[in-house]
């Protein structure tokens, strides 16, 4: 990867260094401005000097003044580039993952039927959920599990994009919401393929290695990341979503968390005698919000379908992206190269020399 293509405003303001008694070359700049402005005044003073003062008029006339001074400006910003270089800088950049697991866990409880997110929660998750992988790298493995009364695993942890999307089509809303046991059937299903990740790097016969837990790969760094989409608070089941998270948290697996709908959805459900009753059925937020916090990920609310393919379109790229810390000296060598070499390109083509 090219490591200009690190560069953004939120790296540069993570920048470390290794070697930070060389930023003490950095007051080679201040001393080279101070140089070149005695210089300058020096040079002013013997103007005044000239005898002929119509004929120096004419001289500053044709020569513009600003431009006499840019390649020593690049010159000592090429300087300071340098200097920085030297003290061996590091920063956080965002770098492509090679694989990951990657758990979508829907509630398809009979509220996802509310129609305040249009046409429907259910549907618009549907719709929305295809923009998620298309965002998400081909080498991860994506699975799919729902929850409402009990939890079902359409899709185990696969390549295959196209079978989780045929998934979602799948999905059809009623009964309760086992918020809790479709989260806890995520982490079963991402530790299935961390065995089966470690038996194959293992290989045959041998006996896998022990990872630190069943969900960080070697470098110490998190596969597996879990996407909870759910439009209303826990009703029935035995896990506790907050446990669960407690879980996850300490095995290092994020919990992205998305409130789909609004608190003024509602949905017509008919009971045992036949009657239809109105139930307002909004997001638990307060819930969702505590799950993310418990597995430093994040919180999204979605009241809209549009809102909904914004957050995934953010997940895709936050999961394809892991941040790593890495020495980006060659950034500043760089830097000091291209900054010399337009100094000397500007005093060739204004003024036929070399500084």
């Amino acid at each position: 990867m090219n490591i200009f293509n690190w560069l953004s405003w939120s790296t540069l303001t993570s920048i470390d260094f290794s070697n930070r008694w060389f930023l003490l070359a950095l007051l080679i700049v201040p001393a080279a401005i101070f140089a070149y402005l005695a210089v300058q005044k020096r040079r002013s003073q013997y103007a005044v000097r000239f005898s002929n003062l119509d004929l120096l008029a004419n001289v500053i006339e044709r020569q513009p003044q600003w431009r006499r001074h840019v390649p020593t400006a690049l010159y000592i910003g090429a300087v300071g580039a340098l200097a920085l270089s030297l003290a061996r800088p590091t920063a956080e950049v965002e770098v492509p993952r090679e694989e990951a697991t990657v758990i979508l866990v829907t509630d398809v409880s009979g509220s996802m039927n509310a129609t305040d997110v249009e046409p429907s929660r259910l549907i618009a998750a549907q719709q929305a959920g295809s923009v998620l992988l298309e965002e998400l790298p081909d080498k991860f493995q994506v699975g799919l599990i729902s929850f409402s009364n009990t939890v079902t695993v359409l899709v185990p942890p696969t390549v295959d994009h196209d079978a989780v999307q045929a998934g979602l089509l799948r999905l059809k809303s009623q009964g309760g919401t086992a918020m809790g046991d479709g989260l806890q059937a995520a982490l079963d299903a991402i530790e299935a393929v961390q065995a089966q990740d470690a038996a194959i790097d293992a290989g045959p016969g041998a006996s896998p290695t022990p990872t630190p837990t069943p969900a960080q790969s070697k470098d110490g760094k998190s596969p597996a990341v879990i996407v909870l989409l759910s439009d209303g608070a826990q009703t029935i089941g035995r896990a506790d979503p907050l446990e669960v998270a407690a879980i996850a948290g300490a095995r290092n697996i994020p919990i992205f968390t998305i409130a789909l709908g609004t608190q003024d959805g509602v949905v017509d459900i008919t009971d045992a005698q036949g009657r239809t009753r109105t139930l307002r059925v909004p997001p638990d937020e307060e819930t969702l919000q505590a799950i993310a916090d418990a597995t430093d990920a994040k919180f999204f609310s979605a009241p809209s379908e549009d809102d909904l393919k914004s957050v995934y379109e953010e997940l895709g790229s936050k999961i394809g992206h892991d941040k790593e810390e890495r020495e980006v000296t060659a950034v500043f060598a760089g830097l000091a190269a291209l900054l010399m070499l337009a100094g000397g390109a500007f005093s060739l083509l204004w003024f036929n020399r070399l500084p």
